[in-house]
């Protein structure tokens, strides 16, 4: 028998019994995150941990919630005095009441190697929360921290963490085999086009009239800020505005696709095409945006086989949030709802995200999966012990039908070749109704019932 996932609990106030002390930093107003849980996990059993993850999804207020003292790195009070003191003396802006936040400790990366010697001398749980939207280079420290600093994956807020979806679907469930009663859904178009538009940024989840100038604008007004100064902050190094827009606005017309580099570069040169030097360009690009954590590249699912055609497929590449996808194609809710060919593809990244968001909850990990074949699976969500399910994601419901036929192709091809069975398999869907087990056994969630 399989062990049970566990279960997934949000922490409801400034009290938290694992710490033995108050939680003094809570922000009013604070909405808890279902990562909330696994943090405080982490520091139960580490020195410290890592919480990293884009910009303006929530890290610091959600550090804070674990929290009895802070220290700003960016904080430019006193000349930057924060940053001064730590690139002078690491150890310096170690000091605080424990759990200590370190925000945006990525200014000065030799933080990680003064906290990784602080817990080697003292080894006591739950010492340090580390926040960053940016991954440092690795040469920019000495110590990978293996087994003193956890690391835990942030995203933007999911239809569950802001109010939006039901939960009256669990994935925990699916993969347990409970039996699932039919449960309504009260999604229209117009909703899912709006939830999309909005994304899952935590300033705007609290705002349920529909998109408006302002939602629409905050997602344009990010990614400039990516193209004209984030990336180039990074290394020091200046960047090209117009070309980091034109990898992302192809990221965003390719969004949950597996797009090559040479569509890419096609995209941001026809001229140039594939020259050395745009192909090179490109590769930095998207270097640069996976460090900030804007883009996310899904791999293709091993589940065994040894086709080296299906070992080759590209990654599923994926805007971290729907909203940055519909802001870079210059998309609203009306040219949205006449393409519903271009909505389906930010309606996956949706899904993915929220997927995404769930899985990490239980230690479990998101892949796709296309063979020689061209036989496919939008996402392979596979668990620690080995359990697998495949999901397909489709807005409409007249595509339930041919997305479950496929999904049942893929497990009968995975029994031909001695791979143990999928826990299930789904067809999340935006437009269905209510979420249902068919007769062939295949489960259809529409996305607003999930939950972990």
């Amino acid at each position: 028998m399989h062990a049970r996932i566990p279960g997934i609990c949000l922490l409801k106030n400034r009290e938290n019994a694992r710490y033995n002390v108050p939680m003094a930093l809570t922000e009013q107003g604070y909405t808890p995150r279902l990562i909330d849980s696994k943090i405080a996990d982490m520091l139960a059993e580490f020195g410290a941990v890592l919480v990293e993850g884009p910009k303006w999804c929530g890290k610091t207020w959600t550090a804070l919630n674990h929290a009895n003292s802070v220290i700003f790195i960016a904080d430019p009070s006193g000349n930057f005095r924060n940053r001064e003191m730590a690139l002078h003396d690491p150890s310096l802006i170690l000091e605080g009441k424990p759990p200590l936040v370190i925000d945006e400790w990525q200014e000065v990366p030799g933080i990680w190697d003064a906290i990784r010697f602080t817990l080697d001398r003292n080894r006591g749980k739950g010492r340090f929360i580390l926040t960053g939207s940016a991954t440092p280079p690795k040469e920019s420290y000495i110590h990978s921290g293996a087994g003193r600093i956890a690391k835990v994956r942030m995203r933007t807020m999911s239809l569950f963490e802001s109010g939006d979806s039901s939960g009256s679907v669990s994935l925990t469930d699916l993969f347990t085999g409970s039996v699932l009663n039919p449960r309504g859904s009260s999604m229209t178009l117009d909703t899912i086009i709006a939830l999309a538009l909005r994304g899952g940024w935590p300033a705007l989840a609290d705002r349920k009239q529909g998109p408006s100038i302002e939602k629409l604008e905050f997602p344009r007004q990010y990614l400039e800020r990516i193209a004209d100064s984030e990336l180039s902050a990074i290394d020091g190094r200046s960047r090209n505005s117009s070309k980091v827009m034109a990898v992302i606005r192809s990221l965003a017309r390719n969004n949950a696709t597996l797009v090559n580099n040479k569509t890419i570069q096609k995209d941001i040169d026809p001229e140039q095409g594939e020259s050395t030097a745009n192909r090179n360009t490109v590769a930095l690009y998207l270097s640069l945006l996976k460090s900030i954590h804007v883009l996310e590249e899904i791999p293709g699912w091993d589940p065994g086989l040894r086709s080296t055609k299906r070992l080759r497929v590209s990654p599923k590449r994926i805007l971290t949030d729907p909203s940055l996808a519909a802001a870079a194609i210059g998309a609203t809710a009306a040219t949205l709802k006449r393409d519903l060919n271009t909505f389906g593809f930010i309606f996956e990244g949706l899904c993915i995200r929220d997927l995404s968001v769930y899985a990490e909850m239980f230690g479990a990990s998101l892949f796709h999966y296309r063979d020689e074949s061209d036989l496919e699976a939008d996402v392979i969500i596979e668990l620690p012990d080995g359990r697998w399910a495949a999901i397909e994601i489709k807005l409409g419901a007249h595509q339930i039908e041919t997305a479950a036929a496929n999904l049942l192709k893929l497990r009968e091809k995975m029994k031909k070749n001695d791979i143990p069975p999928p826990a299930f398999l789904a067809v999340i869907n935006g437009l269905c109704g209510f979420a249902h087990q068919r007769e062939d056994s295949v489960y259809v969630v529409p996305i607003d019932c999930l939950k972990p």
